[in-house]
């Protein structure tokens, strides 16, 4: 067989399965349904919001859709309860963020009200104040040798894009640079300058935030 042959029977093999994918989808939607589901499942943790999402995309019939994702509910494998938990964990562990943007993020993909609150109700004011300042230790070398207005500005954007309160991370913040030995209230810098960051950022992205899986795949 020459190259050329083998380029064309590969191709038709590949038509031939993506065909015989299509009549099946179209045969037995439940079917292609819980195939796209496990395989997303394989991937990443995901929401019944997520999954449902995929499988309208792939234009599986609602009826369907349903069908499959109750069953996959009942066996355990979709739990948005466990889903809000664990990205609660994982995203205030790993990237600090507050109790504000982890309810946005949980919003966005998809997990009902009351298991958001339920996700974040542990998460209290000490936590928060706890890992705020870690976040804030982390940052302020960097911002050393800058103008003071500058470093509030930058340490004040950073802890409201992670959600944080606007007097907690003023609380914070001003502990910090006083044990550098500067005083924010005689520098002129008070809680205004912490409103306006929390503000101006209020509405942008986390820029750490991760969008989350890849549905398309």
């Amino acid at each position: 067989m020459t190259s050329g042959q083998a380029v064309t029977s590969n191709g038709a093999r590949h038509r031939t399965a993506a065909a015989v994918h299509g009549d099946r989808q179209h045969e037995d939607p439940e079917s292609a349904a819980r195939e796209i589901c496990l395989r997303l499942l394989t991937a990443a943790p995901r929401t019944r919001a997520q999954l449902d999402d995929a499988l309208r995309r792939r234009g599986v019939p609602q009826q369907a859709a349903d069908a499959v994702l109750d069953r996959l509910a009942g066996a355990g494998l979709i739990d948005d309860a466990a889903f809000a938990r664990a990205w609660v964990d994982s995203r205030h562990r790993g990237r600090g963020l507050a109790r504000r943007a982890l309810t946005a993020e949980l919003r966005q993909r998809g997990v009902d009200e009351g298991e958001v609150r339920a996700a974040v109700e542990d998460l209290g004011p000490e936590q928060e104040a706890a890992a705020a300042r870690r976040l804030v230790d982390a940052k302020l070398a960097a911002t050393r040798g800058r103008p003071l207005a500058t470093r509030m500005r930058r340490l004040t954007g950073l802890l409201a894009r992670k959600g944080y309160p606007a007097g907690m991370a003023y609380r914070v913040i001003r502990e910090a640079l006083e044990q550098e030995g500067i005083d924010c209230a005689s520098a002129g810098l008070e809680m205004e300058a912490v409103l306006d960051a929390d503000l101006a950022v209020t509405e942008e992205q986390d820029p750490d935030a991760d969008p989350g899986p890849d549905l398309a795949g």
